[in-house]
């Protein structure tokens, strides 16, 4: 029996990852992304406010706005979701194996991708802090109170209302979901109780994430880091998009399957970041 693979196996394997992928890495798609990134690090251009000048009189010399450029750096970092494996050993190709290990470096790929956005706000959170972008957790839940907090700092920083993006944890989903205002078709039209869901909120996009090996959001005791965003204000570099091999590897007697990507985010407006402190040991009883 030959030691190579079976072409439509291989065929098989990465046609799953690419048609799979999309749906998995929840954040790459609410941040800004700059893909074919080439070298170990990209420059985020970012351009700073302008200032409307009134006219003097007729032809009279324009004056420029002196409109701030700046640049931000994202370094690239390689990660592999590599398994060696035997399921290829005999002649005819089990298909359902070549779907389940697909999946399983689909997500770990995802998530980690995830994790490099979680990471940039974690990293900015001190200067966050001293610009005020902060909702402190002061011993409460998610709740209400603390969410149009959030949105009066938008607000008052006249944050574009299309765009808006939350991630929060699944311990602050299920204390809003315990919020009457939330659940309430008095309060809010969407029907979250249908769906299990709070989805959109306060002109708010919610993200859940859950417990993770890589990390997830960052907690401090009782403490979870929540954060807002404007899609525009968080950056994602793409050197290399998440693909896979699959290859023989004599030593081993086996296959690797590899999947692998080279991608870095940053904070590229720290105005438009907002970390917001959850109290995760408050339990709010059901409506």
């Amino acid at each position: 029996m030959s030691v190579y693979l079976n072409t439509v196996a291989v065929t098989e394997f990465d046609e799953q990852v690419k048609e799979s992928f999309q749906g998995v890495g929840q954040l790459r798609a609410l941040v800004t992304v700059r893909n074919n990134v080439t070298g170990t690090d990209y420059r985020f251009q970012q351009i700073g406010k302008g200032m409307a000048h009134k006219r003097t009189a007729p032809s009279s010399d324009s004056i420029p706005m002196n409109i701030d450029y700046s640049k931000v750096l994202v370094i690239l970092e390689d990660w592999d979701a590599d398994e060696y494996t035997d399921m290829f050993k005999q002649k005819e190709v089990n298909f359902d194996e070549v779907r389940e290990l697909a999946q399983v470096i689909i997500k770990a790929l995802g998530r980690r991708m995830d994790q490099t956005v979680i990471d940039a706000v974690n990293d900015a959170r001190a200067s966050l802090v001293a610009i005020g972008n902060i909702v402190l957790h002061g011993g409460t839940s998610l709740d209400i109170p603390k969410l149009t907090q959030l949105v009066q700092l938008m607000d008052d920083l006249e944050i574009d209302e299309d765009g808006r993006c939350f991630v929060g944890s699944t311990m602050a989903k299920r204390q809003l979901l315990n919020t009457t205002q939330v659940t309430n078709a008095d309060y809010n039209t969407v029907r979250t109780l249908v769906n299990g869901q709070v989805d959109t909120f306060l002109g708010l996009k919610f993200t859940w994430i859950g417990k993770r090996e890589e990390g997830g959001l960052y907690k401090t005791g009782d403490i979870r880091d929540c954060f807002a965003f404007h899609n525009s204000s968080i950056g994602m570099a793409i050197g290399i998009d998440p693909n896979t091999n699959v290859d023989w590897v004599p030593q081993k007697k086996s296959h690797l399957s590899a999947g692998q990507m080279k991608v870095g985010s940053i904070v590229r407006d720290l105005e438009g970041v907002f970390i917001v402190e959850v109290d995760e040991s408050v339990v709010i009883p059901a409506p």
